[in-house]
């Protein structure tokens, strides 16, 4: 069984798709840009503040399904540059403690909306 997730503290879709989908115990939440939830604009200041921002978004979809960042189990990084690659390192760190998720992270020709980073994670958020 499947069902939507969504909250307000996190940037509504900008297609036809869902911000998560909870299936059985997991929590499939699609890719995060740095989109601010109350103006629905990226965020200023570079790929840092595109980043967490992006981050920040992750974790409120998780509180929307009672999780955390602590329950992600996997991460999918996608890059406009892989220069950025050491700065997404500070800030994600800043976002998970003791043991990291799973990750991968891929340079990619062009992201929505002219973004510089956009992140996607799976979370085990239990019965």
């Amino acid at each position: 069984m499947k069902k939507p997730v969504h909250t307000g503290k996190a940037p509504a879709a900008i297609g036809p798709y869902s911000q998560a989908i909870r299936a059985g115990d997991f929590l499939f939440v699609s890719g995060q840009l740095g989109l601010d939830p109350a103006t629905k604009k990226m965020v200023e200041g570079g790929f840092a503040a595109e980043a967490e921002r992006a981050l920040m978004n992750i974790s409120a979809i998780l509180e929307a399904a009672g999780g955390t960042m602590a329950d992600v189990v996997k991460t999918t990084v996608l890059l406009q540059s892989m220069d950025d690659f050491p700065r997404l390192n500070e800030v994600y760190a800043r976002f998970f403690a003791g043991e990291y998720p799973a990750r991968a992270a891929y340079q990619v020709a062009r992201l929505p909306l002219g973004a510089l980073v956009e992140i996607e994670a799976i979370a085990y958020v239990g019965a």
